[in-house]
């Protein structure tokens, strides 16, 4: 991917940009899937993890977990969820916004004092589109989407995936880019776009 690509993933609509990773273990908690979705789940997030030279842990010292993946039918499920408002302050005006646009995912990130990733809560509805997806398609592209800051923009034209012979793999730009951003000489945070630059040259050396 060009430096120029890459800045784009990272770019919000204002103009701005602005990229940040994981700070600290990830601990995955799966709620709304069964047992064996629950395993593909968990099984693409470690994979992106692996993916990135980040970490697992069992828990968080100070959420217990921090990334909260939510699989549900309607919106109006979720303000049902006991506890829920009080993690998500406003979740019922959010639910009520995302279904009139008729969105069929959110993900909403907190970020530690310094900028870094500190929790992510995804919210999955599953409707047609995504029930046709398989579960394990699925679970790669929330994993792929958790992992670094993204523009809200990043991929709504391009899948982050791509079919090799049949098989579904992260697009090897996408793969590069998180690989890249995870590299120890890089920052945790940025907020301006000769980060994309440094990105692409860690990317043509790895290839």
């Amino acid at each position: 991917m060009t430096a120029d690509e890459i800045a784009a993933l990272f770019t919000k609509a204002d103009g701005s940009y602005q990229f940040a990773r994981w700070g600290r273990p990830i601990v995955p908690v799966v709620f709304g899937v069964d047992d064996a979705t629950l395993s593909v789940i968990k099984g693409a997030v470690e994979a992106v993890v692996t993916l990135a030279r980040h970490k697992m842990a069992e828990t968080d010292p100070e959420l217990g977990a921090n990334l909260l993946m939510f699989f549900f039918r309607d919106w109006a499920e979720l303000p049902q969820v006991p506890g829920l408002d009080a993690l998500v302050p406003g979740l019922a005006a959010l639910c009520d916004r995302l279904a009139s646009e008729g969105a069929n995912q959110y993900r909403q990130f907190r970020l530690d004092p310094d900028g870094a990733i500190k929790a992510v809560f995804v919210f999955v509805r599953m409707d047609e589109g995504l029930s046709a997806m398989a579960a394990q398609d699925l679970a790669l592209t929330q994993a792929a989407q958790m992992i670094c800051l993204w523009s809200d923009r990043a991929f709504a034209k391009v899948s982050p995936l791509a079919d090799v012979g049949g098989q579904v793999i992260l697009r090897p730009g996408i793969a590069g880019v998180i690989a890249a951003s995870y590299d120890p000489a890089m920052p945790a945070v940025a907020r301006d776009a000769s980060h994309a630059l440094r990105l692409a040259a860690r990317i043509g050396r790895e290839v």
